[in-house]
């Protein structure tokens, strides 16, 4: 069995997390989403560089990983075909269960690495949720249990790398960081790369139909033709290592 399938908590037995929970109470959750980016990047965007950065940073720590949530809260995208979204209150109830069923196995760490920005708000507020229905339930981790949120794209290193590379056309949706990422991850999926043009610059989002009339194509100010797979490569990389120490602080760390 190699690392990576060592930490894959689908590929475990339950003997094996009790017997993992007596050396470590960390756990990684990997949240995406499955919405449009643009003409010319994977629906599963999210999702896919979610899991791989969460993987890696799993098998470099030893901490389990969970499965990845696929859906996520991205209503302002339903006006592109493919996308799947979340209402706010039902990703917030998945999240919140989601921790809660860890928590009731003992773990007191919940690591969400995240690919969509749209998750954050909601998924701060299932923590806060959590945390409360853990005291309710009398959990015996109710004290101790944290969760935090690593969103991988906005790792500094991360940032500063796509700044390098791409300038102001890294833009903020269907972004070349992230497309190099997915040609990394899944070679096909350079077939589908071509120019395109101009894209709409980023403004307010105010739903569906807002947002299909600002941003016709679906890009935010994003070139994603700048994306290479060996950028991508870099990118996780850089994500992995700057999200490995974040969670090394946390697990060690007695305060949120």
């Amino acid at each position: 069995m190699t690392t990576t399938e060592a930490i894959r908590l689908q590929l475990r037995s339950w003997p094996e997390v009790e017997a993992y929970l007596e050396r470590c109470k960390g756990v990684i959750v990997p949240l995406g989403s499955t919405e449009q980016h643009g003409p010319t990047g994977a629906i599963g965007t999210d999702a896919l560089t979610a899991e791989a950065v969460a993987l890696e940073v799993g098998r470099r720590s030893g901490v389990l990983v969970t499965p990845a949530q696929a859906f996520g809260m991205a209503e302002h995208h339903l006006g592109f075909a493919g996308t799947v979204s979340l209402q706010p209150s039902t990703l917030l109830a998945v999240l919140r269960d989601v921790v809660l069923s860890l928590a009731t196995h003992g773990f007191e760490r919940v690591f969400v690495i995240n690919g969509h920005g749209g998750n954050i708000a909601t998924g701060r507020a299932a923590f806060a949720e959590a945390y409360g229905e853990a005291r309710r339930r009398q959990l015996p981790v109710a004290p101790k249990l944290q969760c935090r949120m690593a969103n991988w794209f906005m790792a500094g290193p991360v940032m500063q790398e796509a700044r390098n590379l791409y300038g102001n056309r890294e833009g903020h949706h269907a972004t070349p960081s992230e497309i190099a990422l997915t040609l990394h991850l899944e070679p096909s999926l350079q077939d589908l790369q071509r120019p395109l043009p101009e894209p709409a610059p980023a403004g307010p989002i105010h739903g569906p139909d807002d947002f299909r009339r600002r941003h016709p194509d679906g890009r935010m100010g994003s070139d994603p033709y700048l994306a290479k797979a060996d950028h991508g490569e870099r990118f996780l990389e850089l994500a992995a290592t700057a999200l490995c120490k974040d969670l090394e602080q946390f697990l060690a760390s007695d305060a949120p």
